[in-house]
C-alpha cells in the first residue's frame, strides 16, 4: 500500500502539539525552579532571623525551663518548625515573634509533660501563655532582662575560660559549632565537648539563671567582660594560624559589647570595653598589607582607619566617663584606662604626633590598678617613645625572668626593637629570632624573621 504524503494541516497540527508539549514542559521547569529558589530564599530568611533572635529566644525559654541545654534544644525545635512551615505558609509578618512564641509553647508543653511537677508547672505554663514579663524593672537595681541573665550564666566563673568563650559564642553569638572551631582553629569535637560540658556543669552546680547583685555583681561582671575581650583579642591578633586577623570574631565581640552596653547603661566598665573595642577595630583595615602581612602601628596608613568606629569609640568612652562620675568606685577601671590609651592613638594624626607621655602615664595607672607583666611590657613601649629606648630597656629587663612571659613572643620582640634603636644590632637580631620561634602565628613569624634579617651586618 502506497503511503499517503502528510498534508500541511497534519504537519501543522503535529507541530502545534509538539510545541504545546514543549511549552508546558518549559513552564513546569520554570515553575519548579522558581519554587526551589523561593524555598531556598525562605530557608535563608529562617536561618538569618534565627541567628539574630536565638539569644533572646534561648534566654526567655531558659527562664521557663531553668536549663540552658534544654532551652537551646527547644529553640532549635522552633527553627525546625519554621523550616517546615514557612516555605508552605509564607514568612510571618514578625518572624522573630513567631520563633519566640513557638519555642515558648514547646517549653510549656515540656513542663506539662513532667509528671512529678505536673500540677505546679502546668500552672506556670498557663501563666506564661497569658502574662508577659515586666517591661520595666520593679526596683532601680533589679534588671529583669532574660538576655542579661543569659550573659551572666554563660560567663559564670564556675566554667573555664575556654568553656565560657565557646558557650557565649554559641548562645549569644549565634555561631554554630563548626564556625567556632574554625574561628579558634580547634577540632569541632573539642568545641562540642566544651559546650556540652559547660551546660552539664551549669546544671549540676545548680547555677541560678539570674543577674547577680551587690558585691558579687562587680566580680561576675568582670568575668563577662573578660570573655568578650578575649573573643575580640583572638580576632584582632590571632594567636595561631596563617592569618593575623579573624574579622568575624572581632565583629562578634563588638556586637556583644554593644548589646551589653544597652543592657547595663549604668556600668562604666561596660561602656569602656565597648569604647576600647570600637577604637581597636577602627585600625583593622590598616593593620595588614595587600598579601595579609602585618603592618606595624608606626607604618600604618591612618587614612584607612575607620572614622565611624572611632566616633563610636569616643561616644562610648564619654558614656563610660559619665557613668563613672556617678559611681563610688575609686578612679577609672582597667577597661576605661585601656580605652583612654586607644583614644590617644585615635586622636593622633601621625605616629609622631602621638601623646606618648600621656600613654605612659595611663599605662602606669593601669599597672597600679591591675598589675600585670604584660601591662608593664606595654608601658615600656610607651616609655621608649616618651623618654627613650634606654629607659624602656631597663623596664623590659626586669621582666626577663618572669615565668608568665617565658614563652611570650612579644617580650623578645619588644626587646629586639629597643636594642635595634640603641644600635645593638647583633643582640637585636637574636631577640627577633627568638620571638619568631615562639610565635604560633605564621604572619607574625614572617615579620619577625624579616626584622631579624634586616639586623644582619
Amino acid at each position: 500500500m502506497t503511503q499517503q504524503p502528510t498534508s500541511d494541516s497534519d504537519s501543522a497540527t503535529e507541530q502545534r502539539t509538539d510545541t504545546g508539549q514543549r511549552t508546558d514542559t518549559d513552564q513546569a521547569d520554570t515553575d519548579q525552579r522558581a519554587e526551589i529558589e523561593q524555598t531556598a530564599e525562605i530557608e535563608q530568611t529562617v536561618e538569618t532571623v534565627f541567628r539574630l533572635e536565638s539569644p533572646r529566644i534561648i534566654a526567655a525559654v531558659t527562664r521557663t525551663v531553668r536549663d540552658i541545654g534544654i532551652a537551646e534544644e527547644l529553640a532549635q525545635d522552633a527553627l525546625v518548625a519554621a523550616l517546615e512551615r514557612w516555605p508552605r505558609d509564607g514568612v510571618p509578618d514578625n518572624p522573630g515573634a513567631w520563633l519566640m512564641a513557638t519555642a515558648k509553647h514547646r517549653a510549656i508543653d515540656l513542663i506539662r509533660r513532667r509528671e512529678t511537677y505536673a500540677r505546679k508547672l502546668a500552672e506556670i505554663g498557663r501563666t506564661l501563655e497569658t502574662t508577659a514579663p515586666p517591661v520595666e524593672p520593679s526596683a532601680p537595681d533589679d534588671i529583669d532582662d532574660d538576655l542579661l541573665r543569659l550573659v551572666f550564666t554563660a560567663c559564670h566563673p564556675v566554667l573555664s575560660a575556654e568553656a565560657r568563650i565557646a558557650l557565649t559564642l554559641r548562645l549569644l553569638g549565634g555561631l554554630t559549632t563548626p564556625e567556632i572551631a574554625r574561628a579558634f582553629l580547634v577540632p569541632e569535637a573539642t568545641v562540642a565537648q566544651r559546650i556540652v560540658r559547660a551546660k552539664r556543669t551549669l546544671a549540676t552546680k545548680n547555677v541560678a539563671f539570674e543577674v547577680p547583685y551587690g558585691p558579687q555583681r562587680e566580680a561576675r561582671l568582670g568575668s563577662v567582660l573578660e570573655v568578650i575581650y578575649l573573643i575580640f583579642n583572638e580576632g584582632y591578633a590571632a594567636t595561631a594560624g596563617d592569618d593575623l586577623l579573624r574579622p568575624a570574631l572581632c565583629e562578634d565581640a563588638l556586637r556583644l559589647a554593644r548589646v551589653l552596653s544597652g543592657l547595663m547603661p549604668k556600668e562604666p566598665e561596660v561602656h569602656a570595653l565597648a569604647a576600647l573595642l570600637e577604637l581597636q577595630a577602627s585600625r583593622s583595615a590598616a593593620r595588614t598589607g595587600p598579601t595579609g602581612e602585618p603592618v606595624l602601628l608606626k607604618d600604618q596608613n591612618r587614612s584607612r582607619w575607620n572614622r565611624m568606629l572611632i566616633a563610636r569609640g569616643f561616644t562610648a568612652l564619654a558614656r563610660a566617663e559619665a557613668a563613672g562620675a556617678t559611681t563610688t568606685t575609686s578612679g577609672p577601671g582597667p577597661y576605661a584606662l585601656q580605652a583612654a590609651i586607644a583614644a590617644c592613638h585615635a586622636h593622633a594624626h601621625s605616629y609622631e604626633d602621638t601623646d606618648w607621655p600621656r600613654i605612659a602615664a595611663l599605662y602606669a595607672a593601669l599597672a597600679a590598678r591591675s598589675p600585670s607583666p604584660v601591662v608593664e611590657l606595654n608601658r615600656a613601649v610607651a616609655v621608649s617613645m616618651a623618654e627613650g629606648p634606654a629607659e624602656a630597656l631597663q623596664i623590659v629587663d626586669t621582666l626577663k625572668t618572669d615565668p608568665s612571659l617565658r614563652d611570650y613572643h612579644l617580650l623578645p620582640s619588644v626587646r629586639g626593637d629597643l636594642l635595634l634603636r640603641l644600635g645593638r644590632r647583633t643582640e637585636a637580631r637574636a631577640e627577633f629570632q627568638r620571638a619568631a620561634e615562639l610565635t604560633q602565628n605564621e604572619r607574625e613569624r614572617n615579620l619577625l624573621q624579616a626584622r631579624a634579617r634586616a639586623c644582619a651586618p
